[in-house]
């Protein structure tokens, strides 16, 4: 009997283990909400950031590309970000390299691309994985169906961007033929700051 005692209690010890490997999904009330704040990712620069510190702030989330047909978005993120920023709007920029290998440059040269070529001023986060089995946890949690099966599934293509309100919750999804700066994209921005 003690045996049994022993393997439950370790099941049970396992499974509140599992639990606490999502980001966060131990601290948070009433499922996934806000969950977004309890990711830590290294910036462009090497260093880890908390997405918490983001709180209280509107995000556009954006898998992005230096060699993509798409790049060119990289201006409008930053009018983008530059006219809303005061109003508490952060874009958030995530290189990768998942389609059509149209981001092959290290850190650093993604940084200077960005800073020479479009002048981008939003933080830029190290190169990650938003596709495949070695997709960033952050993009697990953004693509799941249980985070919120409205904005759900893999990303396509690089320039997705995920639109996260003031509380956390993704608010919008738009495809990367959506134009940072079109009316769309701008009228949930706006229906995020309000």
């Amino acid at each position: 009997m003690k045996t049994k005692l022993s393997v439950v209690l370790g099941l049970l010890f396992v499974g509140a283990s599992l639990l606490k490997a999502w980001p966060g999904e131990e601290s948070v009330k009433g499922g996934k909400q806000a969950m977004i704040y309890n990711f830590a990712l290294k910036n462009i620069d090497g260093k880890e950031v908390s997405l918490s510190q983001y709180r209280g702030k509107a995000l556009l989330v954006v898998n992005v590309a230096s060699q993509c047909g798409y790049t060119p978005q990289y201006e409008g993120l930053q009018k983008v970000y530059a006219k809303y920023k005061d109003r508490g709007l952060v874009v958030l920029g995530f290189p990768a390299n998942n389609f059509g290998a149209q981001e092959p440059g290290t850190d650093q040269e993604i940084k200077t691309f960005c800073s020479t070529r479009f002048n981008v001023t939003f933080p830029m986060f190290s190169k990650i994985s938003v596709k495949g089995p070695d997709k960033h946890p952050l993009y697990q949690y953004l693509t799941d169906a249980t985070t919120d099966p409205k904005f759900a599934g893999e990303i396509k293509w690089n320039f997705n961007k995920f639109l996260i309100d003031k509380q956390g919750n993704i608010a919008a999804r738009f495809d990367s033929k959506d134009a940072p700066e079109s009316e769309t994209v701008v009228a949930a921005i706006e229906k995020a700051l309000n």
